[in-house]
This record gives C-alpha cells, sequence and structure tokens, in this order.
C-alpha cells in the first residue's frame, strides 16, 4: 500500500505501510502507519537490524533528501510497497558510543495545559502508544513487588552528567544516587528509561554500580526504542509513555502509583500527571559538592508514598510540598 502524497493536507494517514528495506545483503520487513515519522521508521528499522536511528542513512527513489528529516511523516511522501528502501548503516557490536542517539538539547519547553490535553488524547499518539507496547516487550531483571510504587528515572543528566569528561564515570554520577535508590527502593520498584541505546544504559547503569548495589535492585531498564513520537505546536519530539509499562504490568503498576523523574518534561507529556521535571546535573565537577537534588527528592517520594493516589499532586510543587510536612511537623 502507498502513502498518497495528498494525504499531508488532511489530518495524518492512519493507513498501514509495509515497507521492504535491504541493508547488508538482507530484506527485513517494517510495517507502520502514515501517521508515524520518519524517526519512528528508522527505530523501527533499528529493531529488525540493530543500527541506531543515529547511525541509519535511508535512500528511495526520489525522495532520498527529506528522508534526513527524522520529523516528517510518512503519509507526505510517496511511499510504494512494489520499491525497495536502502538503508547504509553499521552495528556498533564492539565500540560503545556515548551518547548514543542522544543529541544536546539545549531548551526544554513548557506546552499549555490544552496543548498537553491534545497530546495526550490524540488517538494518533494513542494509536502508536498501542502499537509500540505490542513491539517493546519489557525484560524484567527483577521481580516486580506487589504493594510498591514505580519510580521511573532517566539517566543523562538527572542521574549522570553525560556531556562532562572523566577518568573515572563515578566523578560524574550525582552525588548521593546510591543513598537516594536504596531509600527509594523502600517503597518504590525501580526502572531506568533513557533516550539511549540499550548498551550504552547498561554500560552506564553498570559502571556507576547501580546494577550491582546489594541494598535495591532494579527492575528493568529500557532504552530508546520504546519511547513513541509524538506532535504538538511546538515540534516532533520523542517522549516517553508510561502507559507502555502500565500495559505490560496492569497488576502491579498504574497512574496511580507511578512517578517519573526527568530534566525534560516535553519526556512525559503522554502522562504530565506522573512527572517531575528534575534539575539537570551538569558540569559536575563544579556542582558535585553542593548539588542536593536528590536528597531533597528522597523526602518529597518517602512523603507521598503514604498516598493512595499520587497522580493527584502537582509535582510541579515537590519543593513546597517537602516545606509543607516539615512544618506540620515541627509544630505536631
Amino acid at each position: 500500500m502507498a502513502a498518497g502524497a495528498s494525504s499531508s493536507a488532511v489530518e495524518p494517514s492512519v493507513e498501514e505501510l509495509t515497507l521492504t528495506v535491504k541493508w547488508s545483503g538482507k530484506e527485513y520487513t517494517v510495517r507502520l502507519c502514515g501517521d508515524d515519522t520518519i524517526g519512528e521508521l528508522k527505530r523501527s528499522i533499528c529493531q529488525v537490524t540493530n543500527v541506531l536511528p543515529k547511525r541509519q542513512k535511508l535512500l528511495y527513489p526520489k525522495i532520498g533528501s527529506k528522508l534526513a528529516d527524522d520529523s516528517v511523516l510518512l503519509s507526505q511522501l510517496p511511499l510504494k510497497s512494489s520499491l525497495k528502501m536502502t538503508m547504509i548503516g553499521t552495528v556498533e557490536d564492539e565500540i560503545l558510543v556515548d551518547e548514543v542517539d542522544s543529541s544536546e538539547i539545549i531548551d526544554d519547553f513548557d506546552l499549555g495545559h490544552d496543548e498537553v490535553v491534545d497530546i495526550k488524547d490524540n488517538e494518533a499518539n494513542r494509536q502508536k502508544l498501542r502499537r509500540r507496547i505490542d513491539q517493546y516487550k519489557i525484560a524484567l531483571r527483577n521481580p516486580c513487588r506487589k504493594g510498591k510504587k514505580l519510580l521511573v528515572l532517566d539517566i543523562d543528566y538527572t542521574l549522570f552528567d553525560h556531556r562532562s569528561t572523566a577518568e573515572n564515570p563515578l566523578e560524574l554520577m550525582r552525588p548521593y544516587l546510591h543513598e537516594f535508590l536504596t531509600a527509594a527502593y523502600a517503597e518504590y520498584d525501580i526502572i531506568i528509561w533513557s533516550a539511549t541505546g540499550m548498551k550504552w544504559v547498561e554500560l552506564k547503569m553498570g559502571q556507576l554500580g547501580v546494577l550491582s548495589n546489594p541494598n535495591y535492585k532494579i527492575t528493568a531498564l529500557l532504552d530508546h526504542l520504546a519511547m513513541i513520537t509524538v506532535k504538538s505546536d511546538s515540534g516532533v519530539y520523542n517522549c516517553k509513555p508510561l502507559g507502555l509499562i502500565w500495559a505490560q504490568f496492569p497488576e502491579f503498576y498504574n497512574s496511580k502509583n507511578t512517578i517519573m523523574f526527568d530534566d525534560l518534561g516535553r519526556n512525559f507529556v503522554m502522562n504530565p500527571q506522573n512527572g517531575l521535571t528534575i534539575r539537570p546535573f551538569k558540569k559536575a565537577h563544579a556542582n558535585r559538592d553542593s548539588d542536593q537534588e536528590l536528597v531533597k527528592l528522597t523526602q518529597y517520594l518517602l512523603a507521598i508514598a503514604e498516598l493512595d493516589d499520587i497522580s493527584i499532586l502537582d509535582h510541579k510543587y515537590w519543593e513546597s510540598y517537602n516545606e509543607d510536612n516539615f512544618k506540620r511537623r515541627r509544630h505536631a
């Protein structure tokens, strides 16, 4: 089936596309929809070839230049199932590259309430989430624990300064990381979700001792392939839909017992009631003696763990919640 160019003038097409991609002497079949982007296409190709999206160059008759823009919708391109796409790229088997598929994002943006509602309730975005749930299966490193809430953590600039250089990765670890994870583990299962490749996630978490610490256990690791692409007035970008986790472990996790920490608010646009925008940890050498973010967030996590539904809170004001609880304890 083909995605007609004329569909770009109306709502994005949800027509299914079956494309054949040639790479390294073999052919691979990927299935997408017209409302998917080039970025989604590259993510699908990565799933079958292990070539990271960042390393892919796509070739297709007459439209090669448009394939370089990850935000272009497939419905805007004259793709035909009878024509084969060629991908040029190399699997990074032996060499692990830092910041895999993760460009430096200087600005985050605040979305208005109406725009957030439009994004999370948009049927095309919901369809993308359903497809990602079918495509991406979460591998548990440790069992989910009944009765525990869920803490989902980003890595770059949240737990680790990934842009500074150091002889030892521990020098770039956010202060009090292990103390924070140990305290949180008493009330929360912990999932690490990074917008990078899984090899990088495992490497960094291993180097920091997160995967082997005897005082807490990590439930699962998620990477960029678990993300989806959404479109807003501010542009097209990837985000981390918590619905992926809830759908696969409904007996353990849901919107009432989940909180996500990320330095980019756009990453939880599909579930804004569950996101807390953490201050980014940068310039580790200059700031590691003064950064207290994880200490303060530990207090917040333990305080709200008593609630049956933490999604009713506005996590934007988490520091005020800490102060109010402190005042109540003083006057009790």
